[in-house]
């Protein structure tokens, strides 16, 4: 089949549009025909090495497209049936046909109108925000939420999965003004320049991606028994060394969340998520930006997302038109 795979760790020039084996599911999985990949910083972390994968590798955290077969064990999905799905643990995803765990798996059969190229954005994204905020922050109605990048992908989600889960005050930053109206779109009362936060007041709850000065900001940032979230480095800055006894001292509490691990450790509870994500997309509840590119520009995917320029949500267009049935 073909794939974009990962020869060497080394910029975006490095992808490689190859034929590869097609991958069968084992006990508990299922296979899946691509349709679309989503694009996302993740898989610029496993080109550049900072994720330790064996080479050559085909990168691809998340998916939609069509069961192809299914493991042993699996029920209460079908072949030909459209899904969207986490392939974070094992990767894959721009590839023609990739393999996952079936709790991965949201069926796309009942949720008409969802199309599988909004489908292919809901899995890392949409399913970190409803686990981030529900499980790891433990988000109560009427807290304030501040969230970083805001009008990255995930920043996108998180705003408006705050706003569901009937936050207050929920406040995005970005790095410039020029993305102040596209983050407005995504459930943000209040959009600010990163380096205004020392100014927007106290919060229940931080999450951050960007890491640098915005994760020490951060921490200030916390009200007395806030909860900063840590889930990323896109700033590429060296790490902020945090006090437990400061912690201890202000009662704030910092926790880090890794959605590969912890869809590793807890697929159910992720596999929960994503059709939690599914369905509140399909109702119109939660809002996807999403830009298509064919599968061959993942370079050109790749060099935008680390340009920090892309707002919304890029996926790859995988499949011929035979995998794009409507739904």
């Amino acid at each position: 089949m073909k794939a974009v795979t990962i020869p060497a760790f080394r910029g975006a020039e490095v992808l490689t549009v190859a034929e590869v084996s097609v991958p069968e599911p084992g006990p508990g999985q299922v296979s899946i025909d691509v349709a679309y990949a989503g694009a996302n910083f993740a898989e610029v972390l496993y080109r550049q090495g900072v994720v330790d994968v064996p080479l050559p590798f085909v990168p691809g955290i998340e998916v939609s497209g069509r069961i192809r077969a299914l493991g042993a064990g699996v029920t209460g999905l079908t072949v030909g049936e459209p899904v969207a799905a986490l392939t974070i643990v094992d990767s894959g995803g721009y590839g023609e046909v990739a393999v996952t765990s079936a709790e991965l798996v949201a069926p796309l059969g009942v949720h008409e109108g969802l199309g599988l190229d909004r489908a292919a954005a809901l899995p890392s994204n949409s399913t970190t925000a409803f686990v981030v905020l529900d499980r790891v922050a433990r988000l109560q109605p009427g807290e304030s939420v501040l969230v970083h990048a805001a009008a990255g992908g995930v920043g996108s989600q998180l705003g408006q999965v705050a706003r569901l889960l009937g936050a207050g005050r929920i406040v995005g930053t970005v790095g410039t003004a020029a993305k102040f109206e596209t983050a407005k779109g995504f459930g943000y009362d209040e959009v600010i320049l990163r380096d205004q936060v020392p100014e927007a007041g106290e919060f229940d709850v931080v999450v951050d991606m960007v890491g640098g000065p915005a994760r020490r900001a951060s921490l200030d940032a916390l009200a007395p028994m806030g909860r900063l979230i840590v889930m990323g480095n896109a700033s590429g800055a060296d790490d902020v060394g945090l006090s437990a006894n400061e912690l201890w001292f202000t009662n704030k509490t910092v926790s880090g969340f890794n959605l590969a691990a912890f869809s590793g450790a807890f697929p159910e509870v992720a596999g929960g998520a994503l059709r939690r994500a599914v369905a509140a997309a399909a109702d119109g509840e939660l809002r996807v930006q999403v830009e298509q590119l064919p599968l061959e520009e993942a370079v050109v995917a790749h060099r935008r997302i680390e340009s920090g320029t892309t707002t919304g949500k890029l996926v790859l267009k995988v499949a011929g038109p035979a995998a794009h049935q409507a739904n």
